[in-house]
């Protein structure tokens, strides 16, 4: 078990996921069930599973939620491209969110990378 909190790329995913949360208050209302939940949705869930990864005991427990981090990221830089294409976002906007959850995707896949190699020796 280990300190999420310690984690860098917990601390920038839970700083996507405020940039997430503020973006989306700006979406048109009738996207308020669709488009503004699953966006915050996903979002939240990278932060949510590598907290929850965390607090596992064995590394291949650990490792299965980072792999489901990296998949909520996945799902989130999507909802940054389609919000962006369907004029949600600014220009600035969709690069800087672009920008943070490549980075964290890049994280995630190193740490994924080491808890594999933790429990295969």
């Amino acid at each position: 078990m280990q300190n999420y909190k310690k984690l860098k790329v917990w601390h920038d995913s839970h700083t996507l996921t405020l940039n997430v949360y503020s973006c989306t208050k700006q979406f048109p209302k009738e996207e308020l069930f669709s488009m503004t939940s699953q966006m915050r949705r996903s979002a939240v869930s990278i932060a949510a599973n590598l907290a929850e990864g965390c607090g596992k005991s064995s590394n291949k427990d650990c490792k299965r939620f980072f792999e489901i981090a990296l998949g909520s990221a996945n799902e989130t830089e999507y909802y940054i491209i389609l919000t962006k294409d369907l004029g949600y976002l600014t220009d600035e906007k969709h690069d800087e969110l672009f920008s943070q959850i490549n980075q964290i995707k890049a994280m995630l896949i190193s740490l994924i990378k080491k808890q594999a190699l933790s429990f295969s020796s």
